[in-house]
């Protein structure tokens, strides 16, 4: 039986890990289970699932967790902050740790998963967007397995020669085809945007997302993060990873080889079909997505993406280019802008101004150290709160 940690089980992808693991229920079984405040969706997983751990970040939110398993008489163990997340994720019950957790907050615990050589099922970007090489050191000191659970990191990975360790080139591999669907802006006149809401930035045409990975895609700042991901994750650089709008969501990636040959991977937009994937990698096994049928489709559209408006792609290209801790400042900065128009304190048209303003008033530096990543992190969400403010005044 393998054990699972699910960081961030209320979440979609969460909640799709687990649906996956309910079809085979003599094969992997739930050791731990995490949320940040949403006390009642993890007590009924809990009731679902019977975890040996749950955890909740916030300390409030933990104690009415507690209480509602002791009245319901469950053996889970309730855990919180920081620190539990770190322990469910290095439990030596727990095999594979599916990193779910949403933005920079998901660092920490991911980390120790890796570090403890679990198979680290990466749902949660940020962790190589931020401290990509400080991450990859840690996975191969301890022998873990990291394995992409976006939908076109794991296309690419399906796609790539199984020796693509020992470099893209020799590999034959010329260049990442990295799809995008375009999000719900991709026509919308531009003079139009100004007046975007939260409910018409988080309605995607095609995938069921949190709501601030929802706004990341109207933005393409969560294709701007995949590339930096990508390139972290397939050891090449920004130059080989090209941006490919296909409004359809059926090819999820290409990888195009020397020979002229490219190779997709097709599929419905489901995320249980790479979660699946990954769980059961280098196996496959049955993830409740329903078939591709290639005639319902009947066609596949392909544009380029056009950077003036979408200028969170052009940003997200320039922090990998300027390396070191830049990705970091464009990663905080994005997510304070992102709370923001969430909040309404901030038009969607100034998100990419607030991150903007961020990378050139934060300088970067080498990314050797975790406390260098982080000091930098800090700096930029100060800064990055500070530009909202003005925006406001």
């Amino acid at each position: 039986m393998i054990g699972v940690t699910v960081l961030g089980s209320t979440g979609s992808i969460g909640v799709s890990t687990l649906d996956v693991m309910a079809r085979h229920p003599d094969r992997f079984t739930a050791i731990a289970l995490s949320a940040n405040t949403q006390v009642e969706r993890l007590f009924q997983q809990c009731l679902a699932h019977r975890p040996r751990y749950a955890v909740m970040v916030d300390e409030a939110a933990a104690e009415k967790l507690a209480q509602k398993i002791k009245s319901e008489g469950l053996e889970t163990e309730v855990l919180s902050g920081v620190e539990g997340l770190e322990r469910i994720a290095s439990l030596d019950e727990v095999d594979q740790v599916m990193a779910a957790i949403v933005g920079a907050a998901g660092l920490a615990p991911t980390l120790a998963a890796a570090r403890a050589g679990k198979r680290v099922l990466l749902a949660n970007k940020e962790a190589l967007v931020m401290s990509g090489d400080i991450f990859l050191s840690e996975v191969r000191r301890a022998g873990a397995e990291l394995l992409p659970i976006d939908s076109e990191h794991n296309a690419i990975f399906q796609s790539m020669p199984t020796d693509f360790a020992k470099g893209l080139e020799q590999a034959g591999v010329e260049r990442i085809l990295l799809t995008a669907s375009g999000g719900p802006f991709r026509t919308t006149p531009v003079d139009e945007l100004a007046h975007v809401t939260p409910a018409q930035a988080c309605a995607h045409p095609n995938w069921e997302m949190g709501r601030k990975i929802s706004v990341d895609s109207a933005t393409m700042m969560n294709k701007g993060l995949e590339v930096i991901e990508a390139c972290w994750l397939f050891q090449t650089d920004a130059s080989k990873v090209q941006v490919v709008i296909h409004p359809q969501s059926v090819i999820h990636s290409m990888v195009q080889y020397c020979d002229g040959s490219v190779l997709a991977q097709l599929g419905n937009p489901d995320m249980r079909t790479p979660i699946a994937h990954a769980m059961a990698w280098p196996t496959r096994m049955d993830s409740g997505v329903q078939e591709l049928n290639i005639f319902d489709v009947a066609r596949l559209d392909f544009e380029e993406p056009d950077l003036t408006r979408f200028p969170c792609l052009r940003l997200a290209y320039e922090a990998i280019e300027a390396g070191g801790t830049a990705p970091a400042i464009l990663n905080a900065a994005n997510e304070v802008a992102v709370d923001a128009f969430l909040d309404e304190r901030l038009a969607f048209l100034d998100i990419p101004r607030v991150i903007e303003a961020t990378l050139e008033r934060v300088p970067h530096q080498a990314a050797n150290s975790l406390s260098s990543i982080l000091d930098d992190d800090q700096s930029a969400r100060d800064m990055a709160r500070q530009l909202v403010l003005e925006s406001a005044a």
